[in-house]
C-alpha cells in the first residue's frame, strides 16, 4: 500500500505562537502514524517561488493522511496555525512502484 504525505510550504508571522500549534498538532499526528521527513531545514528554490518553510510528513497511507487532517484534534490545531502563518498544503499519495 502506498504511503500518504502532507507537503506544506508556509510562512510564519509569529514564531512563538506557532509553537503552540506544533504542541496542539502533535497528538493528531501521533495518532495517525505521522513521521516528519522534512521540517523546515535549509532550502533553495532553483525554479519558481514558494513560502520559505517546507514540511513533508509521511503517513502509513493516504487515508491516514486524510483522516489526520480531518480530525477534530487537528482542526483545533489548524485554527492556531491559521492565525499566525500562511500555508499551502497538499495531501498526496506516494508512489508505490
Amino acid at each position: 500500500m502506498a504511503k500518504g504525505y502532507w507537503i506544506a510550504h508556509n510562512q510564519i508571522s509569529d514564531v512563538d505562537a506557532y509553537e503552540a500549534y506544533k504542541v496542539a498538532a502533535a497528538p493528531a499526528l501521533r495518532a495517525h502514524g505521522a513521521k516528519f521527513l522534512v521540517r523546515a531545514g535549509s532550502a533553495e528554490f532553483p525554479e519558481g517561488s514558494l513560502r520559505p518553510r517546507t514540511i513533508v510528513i509521511e503517513f502509513p497511507s493516504l487515508q491516514a493522511a486524510q483522516d489526520c487532517y480531518a480530525s477534530d484534534t487537528y482542526k483545533a490545531a489548524k485554527a492556531i496555525r491559521e492565525a499566525v502563518s500562511e500555508a499551502d498544503i497538499v495531501i498526496v499519495e506516494g508512489y508505490d512502484g
